[in-house]
């Protein structure tokens, strides 16, 4: 099993993926440089979050250009896992794997703290270990995580099952306190139709051990390993 984690100019949070997957999770992992056209061989590939090429024109707009992406829609399109988090997850929006779009949080101010996620579905490769109606606790860190898409596609995602992860409160309930930057009906993380691409913008990586002050996103990667080791 080989997991790769792709590094753009500007990610910051490459290393604390391939930390998580490499040493907690103790998979094989490599890095996979932006220019690199060859990404075969893994069996799940992360885009991490940070600020690919600054975020200048939109978050992710010029990374979907990377010739790394090529490559990774083609992977994807063949049924390989992809998981993008945060900047990842505007990256898989702009190179059209994942529908709809991200603005500016509507409080228009960074946003990092603790969130709740309701676990909408646990029957994508990436919530496997997870029970439906489950609550995980998972930092977010962004200025752009408003997800958006208009009604039509919306509908689509809700009925198709595609909406992973919501935003709620401590009784598992959406609020408007609850929502960190005002996404659209509380939209956390959704999945393409075939259920092997993710985006979600809150970081798994960043809460997988308990000295952090929660190990819950340790359940995401546990659960692609449990579902790539079957």
């Amino acid at each position: 099993m080989k997991f790769g984690v792709v590094v753009f100019p500007g990610s910051n949070c490459d290393h604390d993926c391939y930390y998580v997957l490499n040493d907690v999770m103790k998979v094989k992992t490599d890095y996979i440089w932006h220019k690199q056209d060859e990404i075969s061989g893994y069996d799940c590939i992360v885009l991490p979050g940070g600020f690919s090429y600054g975020d200048y024109l939109r978050t992710g707009a010029i990374a979907r250009f990377s010739p790394v992406m090529k490559s990774l829609i083609e992977y994807a399109e063949k049924g390989g896992l992809v998981i993008g988090i945060c900047n990842g997850f505007q990256i898989l929006l702009e190179s059209g794997l994942l529908p709809g779009a991200m603005l500016r949080n509507e409080s228009l101010s960074f946003v990092c703290r603790d969130v709740r996620l309701n676990v909408e579905n646990s029957r994508v490769p990436f919530t496997s270990c997870c029970k439906k109606g489950e609550i995980l606790e998972i930092p977010v860190a962004h200025g752009e995580g408003n997800y958006y898409a208009d009604e039509k596609t919306i509908k689509m995602l809700e009925d198709g099952g595609r909406v992973v992860f919501r935003y709620c409160g401590r009784d598992g309930k959406a609020s408007k306190e609850a929502n960190p930057n005002g996404s659209i009906n509380d939209i956390a993380g959704i999945c393409n139709e075939k259920g092997n691409v993710l985006g979600m913008m809150p970081h798994p990586e960043r809460c997988s051990e308990k000295i952090l002050g929660s190990a819950d996103g340790k359940k995401i990667f546990n659960s692609i390993i449990s579902h790539l080791t079957r």
